[in-house]
């Protein structure tokens, strides 16, 4: 018998690539997933309009009613306000270029009682934070790829699920590499998902997941 979908809310901050990878396997039900809605921190997001053409519900979380930007503790509140009205089973940061205080991820994780992932463009615990490709290519890795980790007070620092990894080709600039580690992620963050919605990944319970499987959990794609 079919269980009930994994009920994702996914934070996004612009083009929304990923988001569009996840729309498109919840549409040709290769991943049983009900997104049931979009935070966005910026208006101009187009990742918004993805959502919104695939009639996903939006939430645009950038100026008030005055014009005025939200604070970051202002931000957070309102979008726990959001997610508790979702009632999302799992929370999704895919290209959401803010960084999230305690009282978010405390509030996602603890009061709403909701594990949130993050897709992180490095093979992490190397590279936290921004600018991987070009610190890359400074130190002379031979390999780089991305991480989905589990989301903590600590940045990039949360226990690592899953990582997919390419070699550093002779020439590769950051942009180049950014477009190869970007495909990675359409790859990785459905795969990731697809291991928590089959319950391999036990992400209230990670004993069990490293039971099943050792954590990351790395693949190499041709």
């Amino acid at each position: 018998m079919q269980k009930n979908p994994l009920k994702i809310a996914v934070l996004v901050s612009g083009s929304g690539s990923n988001l569009q990878v996840l729309i498109d396997k919840q549409l040709s039900q290769d991943l049983n997933i009900d997104i049931v809605g979009v935070i966005s921190n910026r208006a101009d997001a187009f990742a918004l309009e993805r959502a919104k053409k695939s009639g996903i519900n939006t939430a645009v979380i950038d100026k008030d009613d005055n014009g005025k930007k939200y604070t970051r503790v202002g931000f957070e509140q309102k979008a726990l306000d959001v997610l508790q009205a979702w009632q999302p089973d799992l929370v999704v940061l895919a290209g959401f270029m803010r960084i999230l205080t305690p009282l978010f991820i405390d509030g996602v994780n603890d009061k709403l009682n909701v594990p949130m992932i993050n897709l992180h463009p490095s093979l992490l615990p190397n590279y936290k934070g921004l600018d991987t490709h070009e610190r890359v290519l400074k130190t002379g890795d031979k390999q780089h790829g991305c991480s989905v980790h589990l989301v903590t007070s600590e940045l990039d620092a949360g226990q690592v699920l899953t990582q997919a990894v390419l070699d550093v080709a002779v020439g590769d600039t950051s942009d180049s590499l950014a477009q190869r580690v970007h495909t990675l992620e359409h790859q990785l963050l459905p795969f990731t998902i697809h291991l928590i919605e089959q319950n391999i990944f036990d992400l209230k319970n990670l004993d069990h997941a490293h039971q099943l499987m050792a954590l990351p959990y790395r693949f190499y794609p041709n």
